[in-house]
């Protein structure tokens, strides 16, 4: 089993200086508006008259903001260099340098459509500078396996009155339940509870049980289900906020501690350490006023 060699102390000198940098206030809140003023200028140039316009300038502004993510970038792994293999673990050092290094790709750099989905994927970069934002996307990406069985669900459901639909208003009605597809859709859009008022009245008209037919759907799609994804999307956030803490907790926490090789620094500091606080005791009186033991030791030594 090979033991890892410690970082060599230019490493760690690298590492120090730019963590100080990338753990700054000021850091973070340039790249922050760096970030904000990429967003406004993919919303300038929207306007075909003033991009045209100011074309020069639009260009400019891009490739400065992108030196300054660019800088960002090496800062931030440049305060890994002491260990490397940390900063691929976390997955928002691996997004922004996803999204970052892709500028340079010759085939994205060349595909107008693509790059601008990029640029506008840096936006998505606040979220590191903002705990909250962050937190929100962690619980949207935990909620996804409970969404997923949440559509599945409701997919069942609206198939299921839809064909009941079908088959009881499709001669009346063949606008809204002339096919099971048409009846989804007008399904679908009742689950908000928009219009159905009209749809009840509607039905009342073709058979009076019609309000078994509407109230049952109402209150499964827009009460039971809808608060069933609410409730998942509630516990991703408790389980997003939890590993937040946690990952606060763990960046708090002090440095690993002193790698395989380093114990006769270790060694050396502490055998240094003794001897001066024998210095110090050496050099004080005893309690009778006479010179302490260890004083007379040395000196009968000497």
């Amino acid at each position: 089993m090979t033991v890892p060699r410690p970082a060599g102390r230019g490493r760690m000198k690298l590492a120090a200086r730019c963590r100080v940098a990338t753990e700054a206030p000021a850091f973070g809140m340039v790249v922050f508006c760096v970030i904000l003023l990429n967003a406004a200028l993919m919303g300038v140039e929207t306007y075909s008259g003033l991009a045209a316009d100011h074309q020069r300038l639009l260009r400019t502004a891009e490739q400065c903001c992108l030196a300054l993510f660019s800088l960002e970038m090496l800062l931030r792994v440049g305060a890994f260099a002491d260990r490397p293999k940390a900063f691929f673990r976390d997955p928002w050092n691996l997004f922004d340098l996803a999204v970052v290094a892709s500028a340079f790709v010759p085939f994205v750099r060349e595909n107008t459509t693509l790059l601008r989905l990029l640029r506008l994927a840096r936006v998505l970069r606040t979220a590191r500078f903002l705990p909250h934002l962050r937190i929100l996307l962690i619980a949207v990406g935990r909620s996804l396996p409970g969404t997923a069985s949440f559509l599945f669900v409701g997919g069942l459901v609206l198939y299921v009155y839809a064909m009941v639909g079908w088959v009881c208003f499709a001669e009346s009605d063949p606008g809204h339940y002339g096919s099971v597809g048409r009846a989804m859709l007008t399904l679908f859009l009742l689950t908000t509870l928009d219009g159905l008022t009209d749809a009840v009245r509607a039905g009342l008209q073709i058979s009076r049980l019609s309000i078994v037919y509407y109230a049952s759907y109402a209150l499964l799609a827009s009460f039971v289900l809808v608060n069933v994804l609410i409730g998942v999307v509630l516990n991703s956030l408790d389980e997003a906020r939890e590993i937040e803490d946690a990952a606060n907790r763990d960046r708090k926490q002090p440095g690993p501690p002193p790698a395989a090789g380093t114990d006769g620094d270790v060694r050396d500091r502490i055998a240094t350490a003794r001897r001066a606080l024998d210095e110090i005791e050496a050099s004080l009186p005893a309690p009778d006023g006479r010179p302490s033991r260890h004083l007379e030791t040395s000196h009968s030594g000497s």
